[in-house]
């Protein structure tokens, strides 16, 4: 309930780095346990404008991403592999090979839960940095549609449906190249030469 437009009000605009760092923490802090990366950008575009607010906004949620996956991998990574480790192990094997893209994919999608995925992706054995990499990425062309929102900058209707239709041939084209990379290694798997 705090982490909104009178919060950011009363506690970080105009109070110059502090308010820039408290904004980035709390950011972090409550993406990492499930809150809308969306809103947090929309609130990055209302307290420093489409420049500053992306940047912030982008960190705060690639910090929680960390966060959350760290978590994850801290402290659940031992107990999810021993009770769901063959489910575990399917969806490890999709990220494994191509984390940065995979990761890609799975954030230009509009579908899924951003802490579920963080969560999953941290019980698992894929190195961290391209799993975190690839969540950045794939978080900013929605960050600067919501950073855009948040700062006051109307969006023409005709802009943003074209953009999610850009993002979304993007994606579909992205996951066709992926399922057929992975079919392709799986009958190499099955018929190997």
């Amino acid at each position: 309930e705090m982490f909104d437009t009178a919060w950011v009000d009363q506690e970080i605009k105009g109070k110059g780095l502090s308010g820039e760092l408290v904004f980035v923490v709390m950011g972090a802090l409550v993406t990492a346990v499930g809150f809308p990366r969306q809103v947090v950008a929309f609130l990055g575009g209302y307290a420093f404008g489409f420049i500053e607010g992306t940047g912030l906004a982008l960190l705060g949620a690639t910090l929680g991403c960390a966060l959350a996956f760290g978590y994850a991998r801290l402290l659940g990574r031992s107990l999810v592999q021993r009770h769901f480790g063959r489910k575990i192990a399917r969806f490890e094997a999709v990220l494994a090979e191509r984390t940065f893209f995979t990761t890609l994919l799975i954030r230009f999608l509009p579908v899924g839960s951003n802490v579920v995925t963080n969560l999953l992706a941290g019980v698992t054995r894929i190195p961290a940095l391209p799993f975190v990499g690839g969540s950045a990425a794939g978080y900013l062309p929605q960050t600067v549609v919501f950073v855009l929102i948040g700062s006051g900058v109307h969006i023409d209707p005709t802009f943003r449906i074209g953009l999610g239709v850009v993002l979304f041939v993007v994606s579909a084209a992205m996951g066709v190249y992926l399922l057929r990379d992975i079919r392709r290694r799986l009958d190499d798997d099955e018929n190997p030469a």
